[in-house]
């Protein structure tokens, strides 16, 4: 150590480091233990978890529903009506009309077998309530048939939204923001829901995001034109020959063309934008945002909702322009992307239909 002039030395021997080592070793086998206890804690916890919805979804065995019929058929009766009425619910929110790939299709599970085998305890037990355990039985099958159903459209969504290069739990994870009265819903007097019912209810919940996440991505080409004059990338400029980023794909046509939204969403900029002239801006969720620019007029407001292909805008020369086109480009978190392939990819899905 140099102070004022003079030289220090600081011997450290051989016990003092050793016994720094062994502090040091002895620190780190605490800390790595306390993360694998931790580590180790959370995955037990997953595992109860699991074991504990694995119970409760076999809540309804032959013997309890058998003893629950022969203590008061009225009340299974009630509670036959409420979990009806939460189905037309679930039916009417989601789906609106019955899809016909609900039908049957799927080879039986073993809650089929169970409920199977209620059905026949109870039609010996109490051949009185035998329709009764039939019509349980039928709403069981179609809850676990309109679950299918919906995961199925859940994973194809979900798949069509990763060819895009798109990551579909962030796009749900940003459509988090939720509100309103509580309307509760029950499947047994006692105000609880057969977990069988909320798991339907969570497929068709997340069925119904997938699907809006998917129709948010653009899928109409904004213009009826044969070709693109100017791709995503670089380019020379056209005004001053430069080397230049263009953020978007450039569809050239006559002054008043028809221009079209690319996929649903509410227009939240009409107006004028540095550059890019009169210009349309469509918010689609999840931080996507379409832009048509170099208008020659307007034809949707701030506010509206539109659906894709509804005709919103006439193709111009406004802005920096060399002549009538259209400017289209593509936005994620204000960060442009290139907007052929989603373009392309709903070609070939329109193509496959």
């Amino acid at each position: 150590m140099r102070s004022q002039g003079q030289v220090r030395f600081i011997k450290v021997s051989t016990k003092v480091q050793t016994l720094g080592a062994v502090g040091v070793v002895s620190f780190l086998s605490v800390w790595v233990g306390t993360m694998a206890s931790a580590t180790l804690s959370q995955w037990s916890a997953t595992q109860e978890q699991a074991a504990l919805q694995a119970r409760e979804a076999r809540i309804a065995t032959a013997q309890n529903r058998v003893d629950a019929y022969r203590r008061d058929v009225r009340a299974v009766a009630a509670d036959l009506e409420r979990r009806q009425e939460f189905i037309q619910r679930m039916v009417e929110a989601h789906l609106g009309d019955l899809p016909d790939d609900t039908q049957g299709g799927d080879a039986a599970s073993d809650d089929q077998d169970e409920t199977s085998t209620t059905v026949k305890k109870l039609s010996m037990a109490m051949p009185e309530a035998a329709q009764l355990a039939q019509l349980e039985a039928a709403q069981l099958s179609f809850v676990e048939r309109l679950t299918r159903y919906a995961d199925r459209r859940s994973t194809r969504a979900a798949d069509s939204i990763r060819k895009l290069g798109l990551n579909p739990g962030a796009m749900i994870a940003r459509r988090s923001a939720e509100g309103g009265p509580l309307l509760r819903l029950a499947t047994a007097r006692d105000g609880t829901v057969d977990p069988r019912f909320r798991q339907m209810g969570a497929s068709l919940a997340r069925m119904d995001a997938m699907v809006s996440s998917l129709a948010s991505v653009p899928q109409v080409q904004p213009a009826h034109v044969p070709f693109v004059s100017s791709s995503f990338g670089y380019r020379a400029d056209p005004f001053n020959g430069g080397a230049a980023f263009h953020a978007g794909l450039d569809f050239p046509g006559p002054m008043g063309s028809a221009i079209y939204a690319a996929a649903k969403g509410r227009v939240t900029f009409v107006g004028q934008k540095q550059g890019y002239g009169n210009c349309i801006e469509i918010s689609h969720g999840s931080g996507l945002v379409t832009r048509y620019a170099h208008l020659s007029g307007f034809g949707a407001r701030v506010g509206q909702m539109v659906e894709p292909g509804t005709r919103i805008a006439a193709m111009g020369s406004t802005g920096r322009s060399t002549g009538p086109h259209l400017h289209f480009e593509v936005r994620i978190n204000d960060q442009p992307v290139n907007p052929r392939p989603f373009l392309d990819a709903a070609q070939k899905a329109q193509a496959r239909s």
